[in-house]
């Protein structure tokens, strides 16, 4: 089965199991990995934002429009930044690292 790794914030390093088909968000959330997903993969907010590994970003496949419109709001933007519930698990992704950032902006949460 292929593993991926998650750094939190702080650094700390999760290396965890990551079933072919299942998104990094459900991975996340299957491992009590704190990834919030407030839509629930619905492309409606970006607060499942991860930052890539540099030699992994090129191994994804590219983001789509509208991926790269709810990027445009997260919190701590890079140029390997993408949404966890869009980057979806395959044997050629084994090894997959992505750093989760410091805060997240939830648009979702009324005032």
């Amino acid at each position: 089965m292929p593993k991926m790794t998650f750094i939190s914030p702080d650094g700390k390093r999760t290396e965890v199991d990551a079933p072919v088909g299942l998104s990094v968000l459900e991975i996340a959330h299957r491992n009590n990995i704190d990834l919030e997903g407030a839509c629930e993969g619905s492309l409606a907010c970006s607060t499942c934002h991860v930052i890539v590994s540099q030699e992994d970003y090129e191994r994804l496949k590219d983001a789509t429009e509208e991926e790269e419109d709810m990027l445009d709001l997260a919190f701590g933007l890079t140029h390997t930044s993408r949404l966890g519930c869009q980057i979806i698990m395959s044997e050629e992704l084994d090894g997959l690292t992505v750093t989760l950032p410091a805060a997240t902006r939830n648009m979702m949460v009324g005032d």
